[in-house]
């Protein structure tokens, strides 16, 4: 009689778990995740039962439920813990899902981007990045892909060429664009996992992420010869209520604001809030140079000059202390070994022990930037090098 689970795919889907499981561990200690570690996995059992297996694969289930994309993103772009090679695994476990929910969609999508941007060479530039150029480099995960991209993958193209023409982080936000990838990556449907729409949209997110940043890194740029200019005029103070400052705020703070984010926006995951005050604050200094549009409303103000609603993130609510905590970039430190929780080392070298209470202690909190919401921008920045030619090359890179 046939057992009903081959022996093989057992062995492959212990195999696959305990790959995963360091990966999934430090995730839920990242964030704080209420979930038990798990007993046989942690063990590093050789050569487990298929109750064990099932246990393990139910373990990771749980994980992929309460993990959510902007978590992955966040963990994946500020770890120094992720090599290309746990990207592969993390892709294959994805991508053998029978079931494919928008969610696992989004975290394949990503994983792409990232697996094919840690890959690629630093100085490669964007006209060189073409569908086959990208193709190859996705081979450990998709394996040859017959490069006959169906028509409707043209809309990509399309969309890569609108992104060129925006000149500010505010054309790019607000002008459309991003709203036309997503819609391509919606009505792709289950074409989305042909692998020739794979190696696409792979192309798309990494030219999508670098114009990102190098509008983000523009917009920066001009904000502080802005705020040059204003000095230059005798200017000490402007009106950047519409960024959620002060109506009165002084030019010096504002500088140490951008020399901050400028770190920030290298070395962490950034979206949402920070990124509207950035292109608000744009706006605001070029409104103080008699250059740009007047705010269409302001919140009244109280009597020392600060709006009576000021939504405060962690990066704006003390950025002088911000400037001075702001970490150096990921890229400039090697990237260790991934960590693994006691009783891995069978499976690739043990260099962390686990706390024994579970998987989430509470010290799981960490200073950095908070974690975006779940409906943050899909298009979202990472260290990747070639942003920025002050910028260092990223850890296991290719140069």
């Amino acid at each position: 009689m046939t057992p009903t689970t081959p022996v093989q795919d057992l062995a492959s889907q212990w195999s696959t778990a305990r790959r995963l499981y360091p990966i999934y561990f430090e995730l839920a200690r990242e964030f704080a995740i209420d979930v038990k570690a798990c007993p046989d996995l942690e063990a590093g059992i050789e050569t487990p039962g298929k109750e064990v297996v099932e246990q393990a694969d139910q373990w990771l289930e749980q994980m992929d439920q309460l993990v959510q994309v902007h978590q992955l993103r966040q963990f994946l772009q500020t770890s120094s813990l992720v090599t290309p090679e746990a990207l592969v695994s993390l892709l294959q476990h994805f991508l053998a899902k029978p079931t494919k929910t928008d969610i696992i969609r989004d975290k394949i999508d990503f994983l792409l981007v990232q697996y094919f941007s840690q890959v690629a060479p630093s100085g490669v530039g964007d006209a060189e990045v073409d569908l086959a150029y990208v193709a190859q480099a996705l081979e450990p995960v998709l394996g040859p892909v017959e490069l006959k991209p169906p028509v409707w993958l043209n809309a990509l193209d399309r969309v890569v060429e609108a992104t060129h023409k925006c000149r500010s982080l505010d054309e790019l936000l607000h002008g459309g664009v991003l709203e036309q990838g997503r819609k391509a990556k919606g009505l792709a449907g289950d074409l989305f996992y042909l692998p020739v729409a794979l190696a696409a949209f792979t192309r798309f997110g990494y030219l999508m992420r670098r114009s990102f940043f190098r509008l983000m890194l523009g917009d920066l740029n001009t904000i502080l010869d802005g705020l040059t200019e204003l000095e230059d005029k005798g200017i000490e103070t402007i009106d950047c209520r519409r960024a959620q400052f002060s109506a009165q705020e002084p030019i010096v703070r504002l500088r140490v604001i951008c020399q901050s984010w400028k770190v920030m926006f290298q070395a962490e995951y950034s979206s949402g809030q920070p990124l509207r005050m950035l292109v608000d604050l744009r706006a605001s200094v070029e409104y103080a140079l008699g250059r740009g549009k007047a705010p269409q409303s302001e919140g009244k103000a109280d009597a020392k000059g600060e709006p009576a609603t000021a939504a405060k993130s962690a990066i704006s609510a003390n950025p002088v202390e911000a400037a001075k905590a702001a970490p150096k970039p990921v890229a400039a430190k090697p990237a260790p070994a991934l960590a693994k929780p006691a009783g891995m080392a069978a499976a690739a070298g043990a260099s962390k022990t686990p706390t024994k209470t579970g998987v989430a202690p509470a010290t799981a909190a960490k200073t950095k930037p908070p974690a975006p919401s779940a409906d943050a921008p899909e298009f979202e920045v990472s260290s990747t090098p070639g942003w920025d030619s002050d910028s260092p090359s990223e850890p296991g890179k290719k140069e």
